[in-house]
């Protein structure tokens, strides 16, 4: 009716380092797909993200911003928290530079439209 413990712990040793090569094929198809989620998915979201916080810390006067609110707006002035933006003639607001969503920099082709 029970085992004797002397098999019962023979048993459990040759289980070890088998059990675990046993179960590898069955694991093996979760592996390859954390595998192409990471590389086509979370590596490709954290690059841009590594990105688009590069440009917001090199905001400069004069570039073109738009927020996360969907404001269009003229950098004016720099700070280390804040950025204050023209989003209309005579119109200025100050902003948080974490909420900026992109910034296109000042450059020779549209300095031209800057005052």
């Amino acid at each position: 009716m029970f085992s004797t413990p002397a098999f019962a712990q023979t048993a459990g040793n040759n289980a070890g380092l088998s059990g675990i090569l046993s179960q590898l094929p069955a694991m093996l198809p979760f592996l390859i797909v954390f595998v192409i989620i990471y590389l086509m998915l979370i590596r490709p979201q954290q690059k841009r993200f590594k990105e688009q916080r590069r440009s917001i810390e090199a905001v400069q006067k004069g570039d073109t911003v738009i927020t996360a609110g969907g404001v269009i707006g003229k950098v004016l002035k720099v700070s280390d928290r804040e950025v204050e933006i023209e989003i209309s003639k005579g119109i200025k607001i100050s902003v948080v530079k974490a909420t900026l969503q992109s910034v296109q920099p000042l450059t020779a082709a549209n300095s031209n439209t800057v005052e």
